[in-house]
């Protein structure tokens, strides 16, 4: 059986810099938290934990000590509360979603409505929402949600870093007809677009494909979802010990990508355990 491994599979710029500055905080501070998990991987979080980075929920749950700003971002009010304590701040939000933040604000400064491109519960959006005026955003997830916006003068688009181009296109489409003027902030981290386009070719290759990632992120399960409505035979996993047997069975070829949280460990015993139940390389 024939394995075939993405090439952009696992961690982003933005993603291994995040793990990166959260490992070295955990060896400088005798106490210290994250708001909100680091990254979308639970396996991640779990080896920071046992460094002593534990997760709060809220600013008012940091104890004394260090506080790790996720890759994510928070919102506005969160970062102004941290930075006004005396708490000693790494701040590990991606430099792209930091962009869409700006973004967000100067539209907003410049008398738009900005419309955001993404999941209204995803940490990231939620932050970037807190940058403008929240009487003028609107969160669309899809054209559809688009299509309900009502007619306004300037509309200003950003769209959360993780999200598919061609949906990005299809509501900035749909705004132009309801708009006088439309501004557009292409946001999407290249790197997306790399993996998505990537996970597109393989999944025309092969019998079954597996995405490896937390559940809980966005991009992964986004990859997850392009590979599925190409071949039904998609399994989203977090870990090797998902894999069953009896997927192999009769098949040549497998696919292998993974999100941009996921660490490279994680991938590598995902196509190891493929190989001893298929017998692949």
């Amino acid at each position: 059986m024939e394995i075939v491994l993405a090439k952009s599979a696992g961690f982003c710029f933005g993603v291994r810099r995040a793990t990166q500055m959260a490992f070295e905080a955990a060896g400088k501070h005798a106490q210290i938290c994250s708001l909100g998990p680091v990254i979308h991987s639970p396996q991640v979080v779990k080896k920071l934990a046992e460094r002593g980075v534990t997760v709060v929920k809220h600013v008012d749950d940091i104890p004394a000590g260090a506080v790790i700003v996720r890759s994510h971002g928070v919102t506005a009010e969160e970062m102004q509360q941290i930075l006004d304590s005396d708490l000693s701040v790494v701040d590990a939000t991606c430099p792209f979603v930091k962009k869409a933040q700006e973004y967000a604000a100067r539209l907003c400064e410049e008398g738009y409505t900005v419309v955001i491109v993404g999941e209204v519960e995803h940490p990231e959006v939620q932050g970037i929402v807190s940058y403008a005026d929240r009487s003028r955003v609107y969160v669309v997830a899809d054209a559809e949600q688009a299509a309900l916006l009502p007619r306004m003068k300037k509309v200003g688009i950003v769209a959360q870093t993780t999200q598919l181009y061609e949906n990005l296109k299809d509501i900035a489409g749909i705004c132009l007809t309801k708009s006088q003027e439309l501004r557009v902030y292409n946001t999407i981290c290249d790197a997306t677009s790399v993996r998505q386009n990537e996970a597109r070719e393989i999944a025309r290759q092969v019998e079954r494909m597996f995405v490896i990632g937390g559940h809980a992120s966005a991009n992964t399960s986004r990859l997850a979802h392009i590979c599925r409505e190409i071949l039904a035979e998609t399994w989203h996993i977090e870990t090797a010990d998902e894999l069953e047997p009896g997927w192999f069975t009769g098949v040549d070829k497998v696919g292998v990508t993974a999100g941009a949280s996921t660490p490279s460990w994680l991938i590598d015993e995902v196509v190891t355990r493929i190989a001893d139940l298929g017998g692949g390389e």
